[in-house]
């Protein structure tokens, strides 16, 4: 049961150390983009670290599911596993594994399913309050929306028909090219398709609380992708005219006062803007990337190991 053993223990590294080294590191928010990407590889080596245990546990512990998990694999490759010594435990070991699958299954379909929801009754509330003119034919994404609202707010509203919703009274506070940097921010939101990011990590971070990495991965997710936005509005319009953007946008929530409002990140979004750190160098970011791919690859390699050294 060696394999099952020493991927189940990698696992558990991963997911207590991780979430320390990131937050240790200076780096994510300069890179939010990278440090995403970084975020996710070591979320899908702990979830390949337990699919890959559940896959070789069941096997061990039921001849059906072997039968399918080495349908295709060449003679020799079954025995190099060891499957009849793993013990008793497997079957026990391997309904665990099997149903924290099903757990995690339903907790994304309950993510999914409540945002589906929220989405119908903000819809339906737009619907109600900015209703399309008789003959009014839009292209299905295409359309903006404004509000008549004393809230000053912008969103996108994701789904089978996108829309960029924004209020009356963000309207009148947004001067020139600052409304230009929202409708920037929030469609760099859409593009990166960050909605199915917040949904994973929502999912996961719900159905095991205790897990730091999952809990983390859901807290950086939220963090980093306004900053990833932020950045793709900064490109286009400039750092100033975003970081003004926010500032008007949110300035009557009172998020700049001595005792900031619900958004806290705002002012350290806006400092940011306005005092970027440089970027890091293209060889460092090149580094890093492959770094992080390689981190679900060593549950992979090590899934896979005896199998492979069997064939040589």
């Amino acid at each position: 049961m060696t394999v099952p053993f020493v991927l189940l223990v990698l696992g558990a590294l991963a997911a207590a150390t991780a979430p320390r080294l990131l937050a240790r590191a200076d780096w994510p928010e300069r890179e939010p983009v990278l440090a995403l990407w970084v975020w996710q590889c070591v979320v899908a080596a702990v979830l390949l670290c337990c699919v890959s245990a559940m896959a070789l546990t069941a096997s061990a512990a039921w001849a059906a599911v072997r039968g399918h998990v080495f349908a295709f694999a060449p003679h020799g490759v079954e025995d190099a596993y060891g499957l009849a010594g793993y013990g008793r435990w497997a079957g026990t070991l391997a309904v665990a594994l099997a149903l924290g699958g099903v757990w995690t299954g339903a907790m994304l379909t309950r993510e999914v399913r409540s945002a589906r929801g929220r989405r119908r009754t903000r819809r339906a509330e737009i619907h109600e309050r900015a209703p399309r003119l008789p003959g009014e034919s839009v292209p299905p994404g295409d359309r903006l929306v404004v509000l008549e609202d004393a809230r000053c707010d912008a969103w996108w509203l994701s789904g089978a028909e996108p829309q960029l919703v924004i209020t009356t009274a963000a309207l009148g506070r947004l001067k020139g090219r600052q409304l230009d940097a929202v409708i920037a921010h929030e469609q760099g939101h859409a593009r990166a398709r960050h909605d199915l990011l917040l949904h994973c990590a929502g999912a996961l971070a719900g159905g095991f609380p205790q897990v730091p990495v999952f809990a983390a991965f859901r807290d950086q997710v939220h963090h980093l992708i306004e900053l990833a936005a932020d950045d793709t509005a900064s490109r286009r319009f400039g750092r100033l005219t975003t970081a003004l953007a926010l500032v008007e946008l949110n300035e009557p929530r009172g998020v700049f006062g001595p005792t900031p409002g619900a958004p806290a990140e705002v002012p350290g979004r806006v400092s940011r803007l306005l005092a970027p750190a440089p970027r890091l160098p293209v060889a460092q970011r090149l580094r890093l990337t492959v770094l992080a791919l390689l981190v679900p690859a060593v549950p992979l390699v090590i899934t896979f190991g005896p199998g492979l050294h069997a064939l040589t």
